[in-house]
């Protein structure tokens, strides 16, 4: 991959919504390459006989599992409501 430039660094900044100073520019030119060619060592490993995997770890779901249960009414949800109206809570207008 070729080198980042800085014409690249100050369109993606553009893109971004971001002012750059000339100095910035520069710093960044220097740094994004710095990230790009340690980026590059990864083609340098032998990937062949590698497993695709979805995630390094082996992660299982502990969430429990959804079913379906009894739930409480909606007059017991409002039962011990201050004030409800038209089976819903009412609270006070924070808008004017």
């Amino acid at each position: 991959m070729a080198d980042i430039s800085k014409e690249q660094v100050k369109h993606v900044a553009h893109l971004a919504r971001l002012a750059v100073t000339d100095e910035e520019v520069e710093q960044l030119t220097e740094e994004l390459g710095a990230i790009i060619h340690y980026a590059e060592q990864l083609n340098e490993l032998d990937t062949d006989n590698v497993e695709p995997t979805t995630h390094v770890l082996d992660i299982k779901n502990v969430m429990r599992k959804d079913e379906p249960r009894e739930w409480i009414t909606q007059e017991e949800a409002l039962k011990n409501a201050p004030d409800k109206k038209d089976g819903q809570f009412r609270v006070p207008s924070i808008l004017e």
